[in-house]
Order: structure tokens, then sequence, then C-alpha cells
């Protein structure tokens, strides 16, 4: 135990003192911080363009129907000629709408064309066929004898009201917000699982190709040093993220105490004059988010956020370690780390498509219970209220699958670390493990 706690302080001192350790630790969350502010305002930038959009209507039936909006302005063209209004629009504009004259109006809902050089986006294309469908629809229903602006005007928007069984409120969206907050939980480990998980390679291959692994493991035990090289890199991990979190909240803090100050009287006024006004607004948001707090249980998915991720980045990483071993750099390590990522990247695909649908049901159940797949799709099923059985179950498993990969990876790393020169196989690691 003594040798095992050597290894592990061995392991993490060499991390933590590691140069490009210490600048990405507090460089990351800086650009992380820094490409948010970027994307906001690139978003902000597109928002602000207003695209111009010509239309040339031969019928004169639709170009009073497309009305400006934020992003678009419609520009009329009708009074030119089809070449000239082509000519124009693809020198000024984003493109043309052109609605040919045809003898019955009802063969617009082919006829009507968008020109351009650009493609146009989904959104905008949903919007020309809107405006044609609504004309036509109307047409339809005068052609029938039924007044369209009535029918329009009888239309009700209505909202379901959610309650329970217990006649408490219900909420709307409370799926999909407990599986993003699951999700969020289960992406965190599977990106902690592959960062961390390299860094375990990593270290065996430095060791390997340095030779200095043959003085190690004259005195140390293989399995010992592998247990010891993934709880160390696993510490320093741990440390890292507890400086992210840090440097995170720090950050908020301050750019909301400097946004926040303000030393203009006028806007201070203002903000006093308005509060009267959104009081109750801010006071009925205030109560939906508590009650969407309430409904979601935080404390016990952040419990086992840390019990699924010391179980899952253990398995993963004693395979991470055998594949360090085997190979002698890594550009050869490829082709093992497929199979490594594959069921990490099924259980985020599973997670999303079928727990938002059914986090009961049986495929959801299934893989959230499968030792390779359930730190990722069990966070997403807590927030729904998981079966204690099934919580034990996929705990039990989990770590008693852990335990079976160790031993046969500890076969692998025992022989692997000393092999150098030759490209590992399939087949070679099947052979280490008979050895």
């Amino acid at each position: 135990m003594n040798i095992l706690s050597l290894i592990i302080k061995r392991e993490f001192i060499a991390k933590v003192r590691n140069k490009s350790f210490i600048v990405m630790t507090f460089l990351s969350p800086i650009l992380f911080i820094g490409m948010s502010f970027l994307i906001a305002f690139l978003s902000n930038m597109n928002k602000g363009e207003i695209k111009k959009v010509a239309i040339h209507d031969a019928l004169g039936v639709l170009k009073a129907d497309f009305k400006d909006t934020k992003e678009v302005k419609y520009v009329d063209l009708s009074a030119m000629p089809l070449p000239l209004a082509k000519d124009t629009a693809a020198k000024h504009y984003e493109g043309l709408i052109f609605v040919p004259k045809v003898a019955n109006t009802q063969e617009l809902v082919r006829k009507v064309a968008y020109i351009s050089d650009e493609s146009p986006s989904l959104e905008f294309v949903a919007a020309i066929e809107e405006v044609v469908d609504d004309h036509l629809t109307k047409e339809n229903l005068q052609t029938l004898g039924f007044d369209a602006n009535k029918i329009e005007k009888a239309k009700v928007a209505s909202e379901l009201h959610i309650t329970k069984f217990s006649g408490e409120e219900g909420l709307k969206y409370l799926n999909e917000i407990k599986v993003f907050f699951g999700g969020a939980f289960g992406y965190l480990i599977m990106m902690f699982i592959i960062i961390y998980g390299n860094f375990v390679m990593r270290s065996v291959i430095e060791e390997k190709t340095s030779r200095i692994i043959e003085v190690i493991i004259s005195s140390v035990k293989p399995y010992q040093l592998m247990m010891g090289k993934i709880i160390g890199n696993s510490l320093a991990g741990i440390l890292q993220f507890t400086i992210w979190v840090a440097l995170g909240l720090l950050l908020l803090f301050g750019s909301s105490m400097f946004f926040g100050a303000s030393n203009d009287a006028v806007a201070t006024q203002e903000a006093l004059s308005k509060l009267p006004s959104q009081a109750g607004n801010i006071a009925e948001l205030i109560a939906k988010v508590q009650l969407y707090y309430n409904e979601i249980p935080v404390l016990t998915t952040v419990i086992f956020f840390f019990v699924f991720f010391i179980g899952g980045y253990f398995l993963y990483s004693s395979l991470y370690a055998a594949i360090g071993a085997a190979v002698d750099s890594e550009t050869d390590s490829q082709q093992f780390l497929l199979p490594i990522i594959m069921p990490l990247m099924l259980g985020i695909y599973v997670g999303f498509f079928t727990v938002i649908n059914d986090p009961h049901g049986t495929v959801a159940t299934i893989f959230s219970i499968i030792p390779f797949t359930s730190p990722i799709v069990m966070l997403m099923r807590i927030p729904f209220g998981v079966p204690v059985w099934q919580l034990v179950t996929s705990i039990v498993l989990l770590f008693g699958t852990f335990l079976g990969v160790v031993w046969f990876a500890s076969k692998i790393y025992r022989v692997g670390i000393l092999m150098y020169g030759k490209k590992p196989t399939w087949k070679e690691l099947y052979k280490w493990l008979k050895y």
C-alpha cells in the first residue's frame, strides 16, 4: 500500500508541475469565456444585418403579403421587366422572389420561385412558403363561401395547464430540462474520461519509450504501477477541474460587479422607476425557477455524478493504460482507441434520443445498467427518478466490471511495458492475455 501511495504521489506531482498543465489550467477558463463572448458578439452582429430581398410579382397578388421584419426587407421590382429585375436583384439584393403569371392562382403552389446565387436558409424558405400558403388558403375559403378574416379572428391559442394527481402544479418542458441537466453531467464525464484517460496513456508511453519503466518495474508490481498512474492522474484532473470552477465563479462574479456598477444617475433612476412594474414579473420568474429547482434532484444528481465518474474513469483509464503499455507511440494507439470511444459516444446518443421520450423504457434502462454506458445514460435518467435497485445494480456492475477489466488490462500491461519495436495486433494482445 505504501508503494501504491508513492506512485500516486509521484504521478500527481509530475502532472501538476508540468508547464503545459499549469498554463492550460489557468488559460482554459479565459479561453472558454472569451470564446463565449465572441460567439455572443458574432450572433449579435448577424442579428443586426438586414437582408434586402426583391420581389417580382407578375400577378400582383402576393407582394403585399410579404411584410418587412427585423431581418428581412422586401423591395418591389414588379414594375420592371423580368430580365432587368433579375439583373438588379443579382447586383443589389440577396435574391429575387418571382411570382409568375398564371391562369389560376392555385397553380402558384408549385410555381413561385426564389432566384439567388446563394442557397437560402430553411427558415427563410419556410417563411416564403408560409406567405404563399396563407394567401392561397384564404382564396380557397372565400371560394367556398367562408369569411377568412372571421376564421382568423376565431382562432384560439390554448395553453395546457399541467397538474399532478396530488393537486400540485406541473411544469412545461420539465422533461427537456431534466435531460439537459443530466446530459450535461453525462457529457462532462465523457470529456473527463477521454481527456484524462489520454493523460494516463501518454504517461505510460513516455516512460516506456524513455526506458525508465525497466527500472521502475524491477521494484514495483505492474498492477500497482498501473493503479498508481490511474489514481494520480485522476487526482490531478480533479484539482484542475476544481480550479476551473473556482476561476469561473470568480470571473462571473467579477464581471457582474464590473458591468453591474453604474455611476449614471439617469440610468439608475430609470431602472428604479421600472421596478414597480417589473416586480410582479420578477416574483413570478423566481417562483417558476423555484418550482423547477424543487422538481430536479440536484443534490442527488451531483452525488451520483461523482460515484459514476469515479467508476467510469477507473474503468476506461485501465483500458487506456493497457493500450499505452502495448504501443510505442501515440500513432500506433489509434487502432485501439475506437473501441474505447464508441461506447461513450453510444451512451450520449442513446441517452438523448431515448431518455427524453421514455426515461424508464427498456432501451434506456438496459443502457443505464451496462457498465460501459451507465456513467452517461444513468445520469440522464436520475433527474426523472430511478428505482433504488436499478441504481445499486448499475453501480455494482460498474465497479465489478472495473475490477475485471483491471485484471485483464494488468496482464496486457505486464507484458506490453517491456515490449519494444513491434506494433501489436489484436491477435498479439490475445496472446498476452493467455500468458
